[in-house]
């Protein structure tokens, strides 16, 4: 067959199929990786609204729970009893005058304090806790029942070379240092060597007192300590939040404290020696020596700052429903990064174009995944919340994804994955100790999954 190359005019021109037009450099993989990447990025904005939005209610929950807690007690610090025995010390200035260089003696009398704790020092507490809510808003409050049982021995000046004369044995009372009179429940009183004694606010005795006090009446310890040791009992009852201090003071000192509430933090300059934790609360036990604290057993002048030397218990919820939002927000730049690489991966393989408005539509239903969060945590329990927005936008993007792929094999895939991503957010969130480990076995993972499924994509003619 001979082709006309000089055809009649009747006769059309033979013309060859012209080659299609070469994809624009927006229309390429590399266009649409670039962009996808940089929308992720934009969505960080509204997501760092979210944080902000969730700092700013977990800060109006502080302010409640802290008016909470004025208004029931505050935290609680305490140590006691002590024994304080006033005592007279005499000060000689010389003064010369300049012009006739007479000599002249000024004799100063001051009254000072020695302080002196127990020798045997026990401590039982029951600490009963409840929930007060106010709004949406939850704090922690306890009644704390407190005993002190233990005896002293004769106070000793021989270490200040202090004459006898000089000390007022019938002036002594026995003392508390607390930092919260305000929330102590009805009258305290100690039984000091079969004798009862009350107790009174006290005004502090010099300027480095830190803690109020309450303080007895006068006490002859002259006659107290006639027969040799002497035995002490008093109760004191609290209403507190958030944590319980003591100061071990005793030579030797032993505490027993009980409560209802599962969650006790340990915290201070000692643990337990022993403790039981269950759902119904726990029971914790110190045992403490005079050789495990660098403070003595007397002090002169006045006592130091004990504070750094308490066993302490804290009462707090231990992940309450903003820091939960807090922690699931940090997750939002990698669920949003994964679900957007599931759909490349999927316009890659089926060569369905997916516009950057529909990314853009998609991102921010995940960004709402947020707000409805911490707007039912506010409401409910943080697992339901975090189960209605999980099914809510999942169901949403679903729909939307059924629109944009024309079929329905891909949005259920992309409905299951996004469903198992939240629910390893989830698991995460509720991990403490091992949130770490499982966070990073499973991104681990994740990436694996990715590499399998896109090892066979041909990138150089992924442009659809």
């Amino acid at each position: 067959m001979e082709i006309n190359q000089n055809p009649t005019p009747d006769q059309p021109k033979f013309q060859y199929p012209a080659p299609p037009p070469p994809p624009g450099i927006l229309q390429s993989s590399t266009a649409k990786i670039i962009m996808v990447g940089l929308l992720t990025l934009v969505l960080l904005i509204p997501l760092e609204f979210v944080k902000s939005l969730i700092f700013e209610r977990a800060q109006r929950q502080e302010s409640v729970v802290n008016e909470i807690n004025q208004k029931w007690g505050k935290s609680v610090y305490f140590y006691g009893p002590v024994i304080k025995v006033p005592y007279v010390s005499y000060t000689d200035n010389e003064l010369v005058d300049a012009n006739t260089k007479q000599v002249t003696h000024q004799h100063y009398t001051t009254t000072e304090y020695a302080y002196f704790f127990p020798n045997e020092l026990n401590i039982t507490a029951n600490v009963p806790t409840e929930q007060k809510n106010r709004n949406n808003y939850e704090s922690v409050v306890y009644t704390a029942d407190m005993g002190f049982k233990g005896n002293y021995t004769a106070p000793d000046f021989s270490s200040r070379n202090i004459p006898a004369e000089q000390i007022k044995w019938e002036n002594a009372s026995i003392v508390v240092k607390t930092n919260n009179i305000r929330s102590i429940k009805g009258a305290v009183n100690i039984s000091l060597g079969g004798k009862q004694y009350t107790f009174e606010p006290a005004a502090a005795t010099n300027d480095r007192d830190t803690v109020a006090a309450l303080e007895t009446n006068t006490i002859n310890l002259r006659d107290a300590f006639a027969g040799g040791p002497v035995n002490f009992d008093f109760k004191i009852q609290y209403k507190g939040s958030e944590a319980l201090k003591i100061v071990p003071i005793g030579k030797n000192t032993t505490a027993k404290m009980a409560s209802n509430w599962a969650s006790p933090s340990f915290e201070g300059n000692f643990i337990p020696d022993e403790k039981k934790v269950t759902a119904n609360g726990f029971d914790a036990q110190w045992k403490i020596s005079h050789l495990n604290r660098p403070f003595s057993q007397q002090h002169f002048g006045a006592i130091p700052n004990l504070a750094d030397y308490s066993f302490d218990v804290k009462f707090l919820i231990p992940i309450d429903q903003y820091q939960q939002n807090e922690r699931a927000s940090k997750y939002g730049f990698l669920i949003i990064g994964l679900t957007f690489l599931i759909f490349f991966l999927i316009q890659s393989v089926s060569k369905i174009s997916i516009h950057i408005f529909q990314y853009t539509m998609i991102g921010l239903a995940l960004i709402m995944f947020y707000t409805l969060l911490i707007a039912i945590t506010e409401h409910s329990s943080f697992t339901l919340a975090y189960i209605v927005a999980g099914v809510s936008v999942v169901i949403m993007i679903a729909l939307y994804s059924i629109s944009i792929l024309k079929n329905i094999k891909f949005p259920v895939f992309i409905a299951t994955a996004l469903s198992a991503l939240y629910a390893f957010i989830y698991v995460i969130i509720q991990l403490e100790n091992y949130a770490l480990l499982v966070g990073s076995i499973g991104l681990f993972l994740i990436l694996g999954a990715v590499m399998y499924a896109s090892r066979k994509i041909d990138w150089s003619n992924a442009n659809a």
